[in-house]
């Protein structure tokens, strides 16, 4: 993928924090598809005026497609810092196909789809409950997964963000920590440590979870 300002990103992501994280709209396509110039604007003031834009043209609740459209930003480019991580560390592929939705990058030649998640509310254990029953967590994330575009059963690698202030979406902009967690794994990275799963279909699945608390 192309070079990406980490630094910046952080920076930007972090410019998100002065507003409280809520969701009052359940995410689907028509909402996607008037928010996705969220992909072309890494910039969080250029982000607030294309939202005011959006407001004023199809009268939306302000707080609403505020909330629904940052919310995807944030997210997205957060997304895109560690798929950058990820890609420019030795022993790791990227996908070719940037739509794959399956896959982000090959591990030693094992396919991965990422997703950085905050530690489940819903869960209903501890976080040190979580750590040392990893496979549960796990196999939660896949059963409760969204049914949005990446949905799947396929290879995919947890990185779960946790805060003891009980903030955890807030970690998802510390890109330096993210990094060093990420390069952390992969330096003692070892197939045969993955967990197997197999779900309904049949298929076999490899997964597992890069802890980041704070």
């Amino acid at each position: 993928m192309s070079a990406l300002d980490l630094q910046n990103i952080e920076k930007e992501l972090k410019k998100r924090h002065q507003y409280p994280y809520k969701w009052f709209q359940k995410q689907n396509n028509a909402w996607d598809n008037y928010t996705n110039f969220i992909y072309q604007t890494s910039s969080w003031d250029t982000l607030i005026r294309k939202i005011a834009i959006l407001e004023e043209t199809h009268g939306f609740d302000k707080q609403h497609i505020f909330q629904y459209a940052a919310n995807r930003w944030y997210n997205f480019w957060s997304a895109q810092a560690v798929e950058h991580i990820f890609s420019e560390m030795e022993n790791i592929e990227p996908v070719a196909e940037t739509k794959d939705s399956e896959k982000d990058f090959y591990i030693f030649g094992i396919p991965f789809d990422h997703k950085t998640s905050v530690f489940p509310k819903q869960f209903n254990k501890t976080f040190e409950y979580a750590q040392n029953h990893k496979v549960e967590l796990i196999e939660w994330f896949y059963k409760n997964q969204s049914s949005q575009k990446r949905h799947h059963f396929k290879n995919r690698l947890f990185i779960v963000v946790y805060a003891k202030n009980g903030e955890h979406w807030k970690l998802k902009a510390e890109i330096a920590m993210l990094k060093k967690a990420i390069q952390k794994y992969v330096a003692s990275f070892k197939p045969e440590r993955l967990h197997s799963f197999t779900f309904a279909d049949g298929q076999q699945t490899m997964s597992d979870i890069i802890w980041v608390s704070k």
